[in-house]
């Protein structure tokens, strides 16, 4: 199966697990490292638009920049410098994360505003918690607030028409997800 070419100017789901579904992440400094290694590999060449990282895997969307090129070379250089640290720390040896990474190019703003709320909720589909809003390595706080980010805030809430609609209309995909999966949410 070829695999999707990753080019400028375009929106991506970048996504991945860890080598035969085992966790990626196993303390919470962690998941700082990982964001700090996005921060270094990834926002020279791309806009970030939300995020969400799990023990196990994780969920990136993004755009390429217009004038970025090799794209691809910088998810490389980002998996290998957090694999080697990790094989470091925790003295393992081998890959840590599926091969080849997954990449959705997305093409409507339909499927990026349902990637944006399947993004957010995804701590809720895996019942790694009840409430999606509390889950700390996740965008959806940051896309509420007005603290200063990387993320691209702004843009994401245009796409919700607002703070309030953002907010409602993860509410509502919430409580669809959780009566499907037999769970009652309650704020």
């Amino acid at each position: 199966m070829q695999r999707e070419r990753i080019n400028p100017g375009n929106f991506y789901h970048i996504y991945n697990r860890g080598n035969n579904g085992q966790d990626i992440f196993f303390e919470e400094i962690n998941y700082a490292y990982f964001l700090s290694l996005i921060k270094k590999y990834l926002l020279p060449k791309s806009k970030i638009y939300s995020f969400c990282l799990l023990k196990n895997h994780f969920h990136l969307l993004l755009r390429i920049n217009d004038t970025c090129e090799t794209s691809s070379r910088h998810f490389s250089n980002l998996f290998n410098a957090y694999t080697k640290a990790i094989n470091k720390k925790y003295g393992r040896t081998g890959s840590l994360f599926e091969k080849p990474f997954k990449r959705i190019k997305i093409d409507e703003e339909s499927y990026l505003k349902n990637l944006i709320l399947y993004i957010h909720l995804n701590p809720e589909h895996h019942q790694i918690t009840n409430n999606f809003k509390n889950y700390k390595y996740s965008t959806f706080k940051t896309c509420l607030s007005s603290k200063e980010t990387n993320i691209e805030r702004e843009e994401v809430l245009s796409f919700f028409d607002g703070k309030e609609n953002f907010n409602e209309t993860h509410l509502e995909k919430s409580i669809f997800i959780n009566e499907k999966n037999k769970y009652i949410y309650l704020e």
